[in-house]
């Protein structure tokens, strides 16, 4: 007789051009993140993340159902044997550590199902763009599992304290528009104009100024931090290597000519 069990789930990583694609492909789960996953999810970010090619990350999920329909919780009564310790998933900590450490633009190209873990990976991209079938939730209470007071944070900073009291306290499931209102995403598209928006932004992000973007994304992250924690000096370093750089006299040069610019991030 043939195994029936599901098999465990990966995460692919493919480049199209100056994009990097992480897709999360665990389709007997609706792309449920397992111990596994989670652990390649961190891989993948400092690959791409250390490749002079790729400007722009996307993180998806494969086929139609879902982008991550949560953490694997066929997975969880292991956990819970082994202890409170296991259920922080340390591969879980390591990818969002690598997930922040992205210096490049991350987007999220949500579609059908992102529940749980998959709204806590969301959270890790810069801009989150979503179809009209999407679905949000955290259903942590509803498992009788604590939160982390770090997702918590960075849940409440993008949608509010209130909302994302609402979130957690009620566990219940939040349509596209919700999420839209709430600030959880970017933008709403029909779902078949999905991944060709998210390729166009991706193609528009990577061909400005690597250096001025990056620097952004430095000043974006240092922001969050109290004004006494904030890495003043690597920010005016950020900002003075963009006039420093070719680039920048290739910006004025193209602007002059009234061409595009062609940056090479240097």
């Amino acid at each position: 007789m043939l195994d029936s069990a599901p098999m465990p789930g990966k995460v692919l990583l493919e480049r199209d051009g100056t994009t990097g694609w992480i897709i999360f492909d665990h389709p007997a789960r609706r792309n449920a993140l397992s111990d596994n996953m989670w652990a390649e999810l961190a891989a993948a970010c400092i690959e791409l993340d250390d490749d002079p090619g790729v400007r722009v990350v996307v993180l998806r999920g494969s086929g139609d159902q879902a982008f991550i329909s949560g953490a694997d919780i066929s997975q969880f009564s292991k956990a819970a044997d082994d202890g409170p310790d296991e259920m922080v998933a340390p591969q879980g900590g390591n990818a969002f550590v690598e997930l922040a450490n992205v210096r490049k633009p991350v987007i999220g190209m949500i579609h059908g199902f992102c529940i749980g873990g998959g709204v806590a990976v969301s959270l890790g991209a810069d801009l989150r763009y979503a179809a009209e079938d999407a679905t949000f939730g955290i259903p942590a209470a509803r498992l009788g599992v604590g939160y982390a007071m770090g997702g918590i944070e960075a849940l409440a900073d993008l949608v509010g304290l209130c909302n994302a009291k609402e979130i957690l306290f009620t566990a219940r499931r939040y349509n596209a528009e919700e999420a839209l209102r709430m600030g959880l995403v970017n933008a709403v598209l029909p779902k078949g104009e999905l991944e060709d928006h998210v390729r166009r932004t991706a193609h528009q992000i990577a061909s400005n100024a690597p250096l001025t973007v990056r620097s952004v994304k430095l000043i974006s992250g240092e922001l969050g931090k109290p004004k006494a924690e904030r890495d003043r000096e690597g920010v005016d370093l950020a900002i003075a290597a963009c006039f420093e750089s070719d680039d920048f006299s290739e910006g004025v040069r193209a602007f002059m000519e009234k061409r595009p610019p062609e940056f090479k991030g240097s």
